[in-house]
């Protein structure tokens, strides 16, 4: 008979008491202060916090209610430490006429990747569609995007989401370089178009990248 339970998440042990105390700390109360708002004894609180002591779900109701706070912030599991990508130490890579990226995620990403590209004074993308959608923050310099019969020139500060299989284009239109931010997310993730063989990306051709300004941009990386 298959194993049901090996593939379960494990249970991890909520961090009552120190998410009590970090909230009583963070409210600047004493535990003589929430002792006389609960109407628990201070050495019982201090054991709490301690982890010496386990609270009933009326103690923990008594706590949420001094603190303001629902009562399932106080069973917050212990969760593994965030993702932190540093800016010298993102992927980088080259897309064709001198398009540059950095993957912001780091790679971590699978549905979602993010980029910071910068794009070159003239370079345009050809027509392309990849599955998903896709968004642009520009950063910096003047770009027109082009999608069937709509066109819209973006700058600094401007926004635009648009259904990436739509096929869609982009030039760089202003003096000088453009830098935006770009999300791509889509349930199967985006392909290097055909009619870009010469972009090289972070593990090349079929590894998960799309053009855009002229380059590519990271999409999930492949098994």
């Amino acid at each position: 008979m298959a194993e049901t339970c090996a593939a379960a998440r494990p249970r991890r042990r909520p961090l009552v008491g120190a998410q009590v105390r970090r909230m009583r700390t963070d409210l600047g109360l004493t535990l003589a202060q929430v002792g006389g708002q609960t109407g628990l004894n201070v050495g019982y609180l201090s054991q709490i916090e301690t982890d010496k002591a386990s609270p009933s779900l009326e103690t923990l109701a008594a706590l949420a209610d001094a603190f303001g706070v629902p009562i399932a912030w106080l069973l917050v599991e212990a969760t593994p430490p965030p993702k932190v990508v540093r800016k010298a130490d993102r992927p980088a890579w080259v897309g064709a006429g001198g398009v540059r990226g950095e993957e912001v995620d780091g790679g971590f990403g699978r549905t979602l990747r993010i980029a910071e590209v910068t794009s070159p004074p003239g370079s345009r993308t050809p027509l392309h569609a990849d599955p998903g959608e896709e968004h642009h923050l520009v950063l910096e310099g003047t770009l027109r995007c082009r999608q069937g019969e709509h066109e819209v020139t973006l700058g600094p500060g401007d926004y635009l989401l648009w259904d990436g299989s739509i096929p869609h284009e982009a030039e760089n239109v202003g003096p000088g370089p453009a830098r935006l931010l770009i999300v791509t997310a889509g349930p199967t993730g985006i392909s290097v178009p055909d009619h870009q063989p010469e972009a090289v990306c972070r593990g090349g051709e079929g590894n998960g990248v799309s053009d855009i300004a002229g380059g590519c941009v990271p999409g999930p990386l492949l098994p």
